[in-house]
């Protein structure tokens, strides 16, 4: 794998650190809450996947908007499945590199699967890149670099009427597989159907493209999927919440129980006090960034009616039940799929991440598990993407995989290139995609 194209993407990224700070304040409920674009029609098409309508979008690698991306963008919606067998609209981004596809075959198209964004509808990532405020941007960038085709979908309910069913198995897999379809389908998108497939996420985006592996086989088993990498797992639900309460990321443990409570149809409202039902409205108004510092710590049990933290509330009924339907492993990729993890994340656990490979292993999965050593959940996003971007090329060019399983215990992390904590983050992440 070359490092040349990779170069041309840390000339933005000090760009993008110096208007970083102005994430919260251009992605705000000040926008538009919901452009008429991501309002829905009375009637979607037939199939999953098909476009309901396109247009073309812009995204930039900045807050400032001084670094355009070097590629077409076209916002979509398409028609996906939500969790009860009903279709749904779901929004996202298909973007593709202008230059001819100079690789074997046909161009291949990443089914990119976005880490937690918020809940609000301004924090969709169609939105956010069109604000140079998406946080990815900098790692999809660096697939565009390759030649690959990217489609980026922004979930139910993340830009479109309703709240977003947050970290909900079933509803993410299908959103990633139909953006794919979608990416496919669309005119003048240079993403032909039937070429290769390849999935990515971190995080809540891990968490989706583990779902999309486990339900490819059955939901859309014509793509032509080469493997997945999915990093930071959220394998299961309850040991996640357990470990966010009064946290320093207890926002995201809001966004769960609300996504839960959507996705089953609970009205969440009845279990919260008054300062809960104005801790939720606040949520829904603060994109991920800002939320992790506003709600940072924050102390559940004075958010409920009696007193107990939210925590509780997911280890009984009726939200016990929906706990279990998300908990991931049960089924088996049907391709080869990477599973990273740092040692040190300190929102999800290394162990779910392992848990899972090992699964996967015992069901009979072609698995890589890769531990790292990048400090924190972010660091862990920094020291993993390198390395599964990597072992997406070799999938993709039809390379053999190597899969570790019976030995994910034993499996090595990676330590080619350090993570400095005394060194800014970003130009961290052009180091490690030119290495």
């Amino acid at each position: 794998m070359t490092a040349r194209p990779f170069r041309r993407i840390s000339a933005v990224l000090l760009t993008a650190a110096l208007g970083l700070s102005l994430t919260a304040a251009t992605a705000t409920a000040d926008e538009p809450q919901r452009p008429p674009f991501y309002e829905p029609p009375q009637e979607l098409p037939a199939g999953n996947g098909e476009l309901v309508r396109s247009e073309p979008a812009e995204y930039y690698l900045d807050p400032l908007k001084a670094v355009p991306a070097d590629a077409d963008v076209q916002r979509i919606m398409y028609r996906s499945t939500d969790g009860v067998g009903e279709p749904t609209a779901i929004t996202g981004t298909v973007i593709t590199p202008r230059g001819e596809w100079s690789g074997e075959g046909q161009r291949p198209v990443i089914g990119y699967a976005p880490g937690t964004q918020g809940i609000g509808d301004h924090c969709a990532p169609s939105r956010q890149l069109a604000n140079g405020t998406e946080y990815e941007g900098v790692f999809v960038q660096a697939m565009l670099a390759k030649g690959y085709a990217v489609a980026m979908t922004d979930y139910e309910g993340l830009g479109t009427p309703g709240t977003h069913t947050y970290v909900n198995r079933e509803v993410s897999g299908h959103a990633v597989l139909d953006a794919v379809r979608a990416a496919q389908r669309l005119p003048d998108g240079d993403a032909p159907a039937g070429g290769p497939v390849a999935l990515y996420g971190y995080s809540q985006g891990g968490g989706a493209t583990a779902a999309a592996a486990e339900l490819a086989g059955s939901y859309a088993p014509e793509l032509d999927i080469r493997g997945a990498a999915a990093g930071a797992v959220p394998a299961e639900l309850g040991e996640l919440g357990r470990n966010l309460e009064g946290g320093l990321y207890s926002a995201f443990l809001g966004y769960a129980t609300a996504g839960i409570a959507e996705g089953g149809g609970i009205d969440l409202d009845e279990y919260l006090n008054e300062d809960g039902q104005e801790y939720r409205a606040d949520l829904e108004q603060a994109c991920t960034i800002e939320a992790v510092g506003r709600f940072a710590f924050t102390d559940t049990s004075e958010l409920t009616t009696d007193g107990r933290p939210l925590t509780d509330y997911l280890d009984e009924e009726p939200f016990a039940r929906l706990v279990d339907e998300q908990r991931l492993g049960r089924g088996k990729p049907a391709f080869p799929v990477l599973v990273s993890q740092s040692r040190f994340d300190d929102v999800i656990a290394y162990e779910q991440s392992q848990r899972l490979a090992e699964q996967w292993c015992a069901a009979g999965g072609d698995v890589q598990f890769a531990p790292n050593l990048g400090p924190t959940h972010v660091g862990g996003a920094v020291a993993g993407f390198p390395r599964a971007f990597a072992w997406l090329d070799e999938r993709l060019a039809g390379e053999p995989s190597t899969p570790n399983c019976g030995d994910t215990e034993q499996a090595p992390a990676d330590p080619a290139v350090p993570y400095d904590e005394n060194r800014p983050l970003l130009p961290q992440v052009a180091d490690r995609l030119d290495a």
